[in-house]
């Protein structure tokens, strides 16, 4: 079966995004869009998987509960998990690699915690900021904890591997996010990375499946040689 996937999503927790931009709201426009599995990976966090959680069963969509890290080198990489209890635990190492720096919201934007509904505060630790992780530690770190792990927007002029490494380590990796996908060596996938309301699953792809279920995910994306579109 054709399935409408969109891995890589914010939420208003990430300093570049929308305050306006409640995971529950995330969850309802790929809802009207057609999307039927659906990841939300804030810079560097995971305060907000929960209520992303509980929109995504509401609206019948697969969730898939992740972060962009951004590695020592100032490259994004996708981490994402099944579960959600997993995710989060993957995201407090993350934060405790972050510098230990407060949000400077006027210059970087506020990092808004929600729940099902709402705001309920701010995230005071500076999300914008890089690990202290390497590239080959991130993706190393997070296949050993069972996640797909994806270089985002490999062909973009900043903050990608081909950018800031000058070429991609031969490293298993899930598959690999283009804006404008390419043959390569891995499986190749598109994601709206959406910031606002308006960007939500205008850039999703379309993935042959037996089944929406996360083995089926894994399985679907271990093909080699495949332009996801």
């Amino acid at each position: 079966m054709q399935v409408t996937v969109d891995l890589h999503n914010h939420s208003c927790l990430s300093p570049c995004a929308d305050d306006t931009l409640l995971p529950s709201l995330l969850a309802l426009q790929a809802m009207d869009r057609g999307i039927q599995i659906l990841g939300l990976t804030d810079h560097n966090a995971t305060q907000n998987l929960r209520p992303f959680a509980k929109a995504c069963e509401v609206c019948s969509i697969m969730a898939v509960y992740g972060l962009e890290v951004t590695t020592v080198e100032e490259v994004h990489l996708l981490v994402l998990f099944e579960h959600v209890h997993k995710a989060e635990a993957f995201g407090q190492w993350i934060q405790s690699t972050l510098p230990q720096r407060p949000n400077n919201a006027r210059r970087f934007g506020r990092q808004l915690i929600a729940d099902d509904y709402t705001t309920i505060g701010e995230f005071t630790l500076m999300l914008a900021s890089a690990s202290a992780l390497s590239f080959d530690t991130v993706v190393e770190r997070g296949l050993e904890a069972g996640a797909l792990v994806i270089p985002a927007h490999i062909d973009r002029p900043s903050y990608s591997v081909l950018t800031n490494l000058g070429f991609l380590p031969a490293l298993p990796y899930s598959a690999v996010e283009m804006v404008n996908p390419t043959p390569q060596t891995w499986t190749v996938i598109t994601a709206s990375d959406a910031h606002s309301l308006e960007q939500v699953g205008t850039h999703p792809c379309t993935i042959e499946m037996e089944e929406i279920s996360w083995q089926a995910l894994e399985h679907s994306l271990k093909g080699m040689h495949n332009v996801i579109r």
